[in-house]
């Protein structure tokens, strides 16, 4: 364990250190945000944070390839494809970033850097339910291209209020560690050392290294550089574990749900999948591009409903702990706990939900007190601030 929290603190220490000399250069190139009518801050604000926590990710792999403990997991043979994976991603997003690419020109680059990454080793291979695997290598790796570029398009979705990606990542992030770590120690594997903890510990940290300068007010955004790069390295770790699992001993051994590789990682990108969904959906049903940005994000919506960007993040924090530990505490109780342990944090979590948000509580309070009037005065009137754009489509309703 000392080991992966090494790494950790690398990747933290060298993303934290390395954004402000990234901000810099953003300035001083005037790659800078723009403040759009669907945007929420106020002021152009320096982008590019994504080349800092590839820098830290790439540091920590490095550390971690030199470690005794860690030295074969993360050997060359081993993490070549990976690496190769995140520096071409974080050139697509610089490109991105400064130039603004057209949304085809964007995915066609998300796919040849999955492919690649694919090709060099990291591939879907198998489903560790009841030995369920892919049947060709070609079918491998468009499955592997399909899973890896819809991970990096969700993630860069949700990515619009400040530390909600970083944040969110982190937690998903801690969810893909537990699992990972604990499946090793489960399946009596002659070391604890894998790649994929060692993935899930880097990301974690470089998250947290980059929230302790994009948590509100933001002082730099990770950009299409970072938000597609935490995508990548969440989907990476998920199909990295899922490729060291024993579909066999995974079902004779109840230690743990066969299907739990499948679950977790919908769950940890449960929320970014959702919004992503239902933002191609709402733009088709409008006649328009699913690929045309606008103001109808959940995060959007649920910042006009707390009246407080923050407080947006702390309910989106909260729903991913939900999702995220509740489905990696599957490798550590049993499923009738796990399942009333689910129930309970998510009452819990609605409640806090309903208190976080003015407007939703308000709502509950008219719903069992028809006779209840909303407080008047500046500070309980609903309203949108002025730094959170209105379109037609925005409205209280998810």
């Amino acid at each position: 364990m000392k080991f992966y929290l090494l790494i950790f603190l690398v990747a933290a220490a060298v993303t934290f250190l390395t954004v402000p000399l990234v901000r810099q250069f953003a300035l001083a190139t005037g790659t800078l945000a723009p403040v759009r009518e669907r945007d929420v801050h106020e002021f152009p604000t320096p982008r590019l944070g994504g080349v800092a926590m590839g820098v830290g990710f790439l540091v920590a792999l490095a550390i971690a390839s030199h470690t005794p403990f860690l030295a074969d997991a993360a050997s060359f043979e081993h993490v070549k494809g990976l690496a190769v994976g995140v520096i071409l991603i974080v050139i697509l997003g610089v490109i991105d970033d400064i130039w603004d690419l057209d949304w085809y020109t964007k995915l066609a680059g998300q796919i040849l850097v999955a492919g690649l990454m694919s090709w060099l080793g990291i591939q879907l291979t198998s489903f560790p339910i009841f030995g369920l695997t892919i049947g060709s290598s070609r079918l491998s790796l468009l499955v592997t291209v399909l899973v890896v570029v819809a991970a990096i398009n969700a993630v860069n979705f949700v990515d619009g209020l400040d530390g909600l990606a970083s944040g969110m990542m982190a937690i998903s992030a801690t969810g893909l560690f537990i699992y990972s770590y604990t499946l090793s120690r489960t399946l009596g594997a002659a070391s604890y050392a894998s790649l994929a903890s060692t993935v899930a510990a880097a990301l974690a940290g470089i998250c947290l290294g980059f929230l302790a300068h994009n948590f509100s007010p933001a002082s730099i955004f990770m950009g299409d550089t970072g938000a597609m790069l935490l995508g990548l390295l969440t989907v990476a770790a998920a199909i990295i574990v899922t490729g060291q699992i024993d579909p066999a001993v995974v079902y004779f051994r109840q230690a743990f749900p066969s299907f739990l590789p499948i679950v977790l990682p919908l769950a940890v990108l449960a929320i970014p999948i959702f919004d992503m969904v239902a933002s191609v959906i709402r733009r088709l049903y409008h006649h328009q591009s699913p690929f045309q940005a606008d103001a109808g994000h959940l995060h959007h919506r649920l910042s006009h409903a707390g009246r407080s960007r923050v407080r947006a993040v702390l309910v989106m924090y909260l729903w991913t702990a939900v999702f995220s530990l509740g489905a990696a505490s599957l490798t550590l109780l049993r499923m009738r706990y796990v399942l009333v342990l689910m129930l309970v944090a998510s009452l819990l979590a609605m409640v806090a939900t309903i208190e976080i948000l003015p407007a939703w509580r308000e709502g509950v309070r008219r719903w069992f007190n028809p006779g209840y009037r909303q407080p008047h005065g500046p500070e309980h009137a609903l309203y949108h601030s002025p730094s959170l754009p209105v379109t037609p489509s925005d409205n209280l309703s998810l």
